[in-house]
């Protein structure tokens, strides 16, 4: 009780803060109106009387779908700076580890720049401003790969997670989504043991969301590494140690074959055979003829997975006085962005036929 009076008195009031931007995400009243517009202009006409505003009330027509996304990621991003710049510890710190998946990102953007002989200055544009640091200009000084690597050790918060995992080496060597999953693989382990160390409820919470994200990137690889050069051996090594498929059915997806293996590892866990259920995925249906492929069925199961997302991601704001609402609003936030995107894509493309193919929140 004392821990939850402490942790009302820290963070109270930017827990009312972000309680209060999820009240502002899109319903499903609100979708239906944007999924009726003809034009850009219409929709943007039907996003200015949400809590959206008139975000792009001082862009130039015609609108672009990037116009869209960028200027909704600004908003999210405007509002998380907020948050993190009014709190204290550890909440602080638990932001910043939110920051650490999108400076992954924008890192590998940058060595895939560098080892392409791009322009890394032209990169960094199109890095997420939530993944933006102090020192990443740094970055762009580097030539080689050599160099950034040596930057990213000590430019970076990343740090740790790159000197432990991989050497300059394997910049050259290993396909830049392995770097990726490797580093990512160190970063939600390492997340999830700081949260162990927040107490209860965030704990409870956030393990929880965290062991999913695990066990989805788990799947994914190996859905991923099927007809690849990357052995069974490499593809164990990639799989974080934590979440609700570990360690057994990591053990099991380290040695699948097909998609049938994949459903057979999963069936311990009853939401995830749940997926494979509806999707209908099988390895006999993938290779038949007029079948599906396994990108297909990847593409279905990572659309499952969304949804599971988002549902837990509202499972979180169901308790209080814990700092999983901010991971969770982020999260919830970005499903918006995507949602918005594909509706403006779909009405610019006049492809009415797909409108309704994105994943509602409330």
């Amino acid at each position: 009780m004392e821990a939850l009076f402490l942790t009302c008195i820290d963070n109270g009031f930017l827990e009312g803060i972000v309680r209060g931007y999820k009240s502002g995400i899109l319903t499903q009243s609100q979708y239906a109106n944007l999924t009726q517009c003809e034009t850009l202009e219409d929709f943007r006409t039907q996003l200015s009387a949400t809590d959206y505003g008139g975000f792009l009330a001082n862009e130039s027509l015609p609108l672009s779908t990037s116009t869209i996304q960028e200027k909704a990621t600004q908003i999210l991003v405007d509002q998380f700076n907020y948050l993190r710049g009014n709190a204290v510890e550890p909440l602080n710190k638990f932001l910043e580890y939110i920051t650490y998946s999108y400076m992954i990102d924008n890192i590998i953007l940058l060595i895939t720049g560098t080892l392409h002989e791009r322009d890394t200055h032209e990169l960094l544009e199109r890095c997420h401003p939530l993944g933006v640091f102090e020192s990443m200009p740094a970055l762009c000084v580097a030539t080689t790969v050599e160099e950034l690597y040596q930057s990213v050790l000590v430019e970076t918060p990343l740090a740790p997670y790159f000197r432990d995992c991989l050497s300059a080496n394997d910049l050259d060597d290993l396909n830049i989504e392995i770097i990726r999953s490797t580093v990512y693989k160190a970063y939600l382990e390492d997340f999830h043991s700081f949260c162990g160390t927040l107490g209860q409820p965030t704990q409870d919470v956030m393990q929880r969301t965290l062991a999913f994200e695990a066990d989805r990137r788990t799947i994914n690889i190996t859905v991923n590494s099927f007809n690849t050069e990357l052995s069974k051996e490499q593809r164990a090594k990639l799989f974080p140690t934590i979440g609700r498929l570990w360690p057994e059915g990591n053990n099991q997806l380290a040695k699948a074959d097909d998609i049938d293996q994949v459903r057979a590892a999963c069936e311990t866990v009853s939401e995830y055979r749940t997926f494979f259920n509806d999707a209908g995925v099988s390895s006999s249906s993938a290779h038949g003829n007029g079948g599906i492929d396994d990108l297909a069925a990847a593409s279905m199961l990572e659309d499952r997975f969304f949804r599971m997302e988002v549902f837990l991601n509202k499972q979180a704001f169901l308790q209080q006085f814990q700092y999983g609402v901010f991971f969770s609003y982020v999260k919830l936030k970005e499903q918006e962005i995507r949602n918005l995107t594909w509706i403006a894509e779909c009405i610019a493309q006049d492809a009415k036929d797909r409108i309704q193919d994105f994943i509602p929140i409330f």
